[in-house]
């Protein structure tokens, strides 16, 4: 009971303070104006993920007091989620060159791995590789993608916040069926901090995330997967199948734009998810179809992974190709005409 009390605490919390927010952006002209790489049509206002960073960043130290999370926990998430929240948001409020931005995900990145992933061990076909050199450099890469992906697939109303709540509740399932019980808590807080924020997001959405948002959020669950490979080596797998349909279309959008000479971090409107929106004329279709395909398709393999029934490496290749078809399908990477935003 106080637990549940703590977590709805937890969500009324960042649900009004994406309200104040919101007055806020209004009052200070901080509106998303629609242009011709939108993907939408109605000026928004934008920064509200900075309540699911500052009740999560809150209530973390509140679960250390309640012996919920340990201190590498809380001082980890929130150094790392803090600096990667300040670089997002002074990016929304007037820009920030991409190479400094860079330098500060590396630096939280190295931040996060210093407090950790000490413990942390990859399962690879039936090897177990600790944490070293090599594998503290892949798993930054890893986090400061994860970070820089989150803020290219928050594009649509809702989808960066269904994505994380699903993903977590589904994570939970699989800490829940492989006896992992101690590592549901952070994955339900993060849950509760970012419903409180879906309330004003979904579609149609009355204010965006913003740069300080999705960031974070893309690091905080690259994060939760480290901690857990540092207690089960297979759940960095389950972690990397749950997110698949975010890591897929953004990876192989951002392959093909690198092969055709883009500059990357140039904002545009040609992943797969856009593509799907604007076929479907509707923001919420994509965003309950990708609930869908995470609650039917991902978890199920997700959750045979933890419990031994097939590899993760398998199990990744068998979850992944489909939703390689679908990116060719909408098209992902490929440049599109100009035309208006979907609201």
């Amino acid at each position: 009971m106080i637990f549940s009390g703590f977590l709805l605490t937890v969500f009324v919390a960042s649900l009004m303070l994406t309200y104040a927010l919101r007055q806020y952006a209004l009052a200070n002209s901080l509106i998303d104006i629609p242009n011709s790489r939108s993907s939408h049509s109605i000026p928004t206002p934008r920064g509200g993920g900075v309540a699911i960073v500052v009740s999560f960043l809150i209530a973390l130290p509140v679960s250390y007091k309640l012996q919920l999370v340990d201190f590498p926990t809380m001082i980890g998430l929130c150094g790392a989620g803090g600096l990667v929240a300040m670089l997002g948001f002074a990016d929304d409020h007037g820009h920030i060159a991409a190479r400094w931005r860079l330098v500060g995900h590396f630096a939280a990145a190295g931040w996060a791995l210093f407090w950790l992933g000490g413990e942390a061990q990859i399962s690879l076909v039936g090897y177990l590789i600790g944490l070293n050199w090599i594998t503290g450099i892949l798993l930054a890469v890893y986090l400061v993608w994860m970070l820089n992906l989150y803020n290219f697939m928050d594009g649509i109303d809702g989808l960066a916040s269904v994505e994380a709540i699903s993903v977590c509740l589904c994570a939970c399932l699989v800490y829940w069926v492989s006896g992992y019980y101690a590592l549901m808590w952070t994955p339900f807080l993060l849950v509760a901090c970012v419903a409180g924020f879906l309330c004003w997001n979904f579609p149609p959405a009355r204010i965006f995330m913003g740069d300080a948002g999705s960031g974070f959020l893309g690091l905080m669950v690259g994060l939760l997967a480290i901690i857990s490979c540092s207690k089960m080596p297979d759940l960095l797998w389950c972690w990397l199948i749950l997110l698949g349909v975010f890591i897929v279309d953004a990876t192989w959008t951002l392959l093909r734009r690198l092969a055709r000479g883009d500059r990357i971090y140039e904002a545009h409107r040609s992943h797969a998810y856009q593509y799907a929106s604007r076929h479907h004329g509707s923001h919420k279709t994509v965003v309950y179809a990708v609930l869908a395909i995470n609650l039917l398709w991902l978890t199920p393999l997700a959750v045979m992974t933890a419990i031994g029934l097939v590899s993760g490496v398998l199990a990744l290749a068998i979850a992944y190709i489909p939703l390689i078809l679908g990116a060719i399908k909408y098209k992902a990477g490929v440049p599109e005409a100009s035309g208006p935003g979907i609201n």
